[in-house]
């Protein structure tokens, strides 16, 4: 269950470009065509899936304050490096996105003229970045839930961008005004498109919400009962 919790949770609610607006640059760039899209997005997913497990194993063995006592020993209990956070999820990153590219050039050339300067910014990406990081400040428990939150973080990059790619490549043919040709009107649509996802915030937490609501509802009741008795009690007197 945690596990559907989340992936679902991860897509629709915590969605990486409507509900943080994280890798905003290749989202509006790369954008204008459904199939340069898909491959981007198909891009970042692999290097999302790869490494938020990956910077999950150096954030627990490595880089936590007392981390290195579980792999050198306890006299390393008192070492803190986690100030290397930020350069070792970064070098990791950079390291896959190497790999996506090469893979890209020699399969698909087609693909990687036209993803250009936009594929070996993914190591730049701060969706990426973000993955990794919000894996830390979340601190996750497992690897499982790790690697669960890089391919779902991932799913919903790709289903933002390829959203947009589709609408774009029809709005194409409509009579947009001339003002918001271009980046306005794909601002807006994004931002529309932004407050569709937030209808999926009671997705999963309708039912917390109205299990506290009832539990707030008796508290009161209760209180109003007393409340009642003593007043009586204190007429009968």
């Amino acid at each position: 269950m945690e596990h559907i919790e989340l992936f679902f949770k991860s897509i629709f609610i915590d969605n990486m470009v409507f509900a943080v607006f994280l890798g905003m640059c290749s989202y509006l760039a790369v954008s204008k065509k459904v199939s340069t899209a898909v491959g981007l997005g198909a891009a970042v997913i692999f290097v999302l899936m790869i490494t938020v497990p990956l910077n999950w194993l150096l954030d627990q063995y490595l880089l936590q304050p007392g981390a290195l006592a579980k792999t050198l020993g306890p006299e390393y209990a008192s070492y803190d490096l986690s100030f290397l956070s930020f350069i070792m999820f970064i070098a990791t990153i950079a390291t896959m996105v190497q790999l996506v590219e090469i893979v890209v050039e020699k399969f698909s050339p087609s693909l990687y003229n036209s993803l250009g300067i936009f594929l070996p910014l993914i190591a730049v990406n701060c969706a990426i970045l973000g993955g990794s990081l919000f894996m830390q400040s979340r601190e996750i428990q497992s690897l499982g839930l790790a690697f669960n939150y890089g391919i779902s973080s991932g799913i919903g990059w790709f289903i933002a961008i390829l959203a947009i790619a589709a609408i774009r490549e029809k709005i194409r043919y409509s009579n947009v005004p001339p003002a918001l040709r271009g980046l306005g009107i794909t601002f807006i649509i994004t931002g529309l498109m932004a407050i569709g996802f937030m209808s999926f915030g009671g997705m999963l937490t309708g039912g917390e919400v109205n299990d506290k609501s009832e539990v707030i509802s008796t508290e009161v009741i209760q209180k109003i009962e007393k409340e009642v008795e003593g007043i009586v009690g204190n007429s009968n007197k």
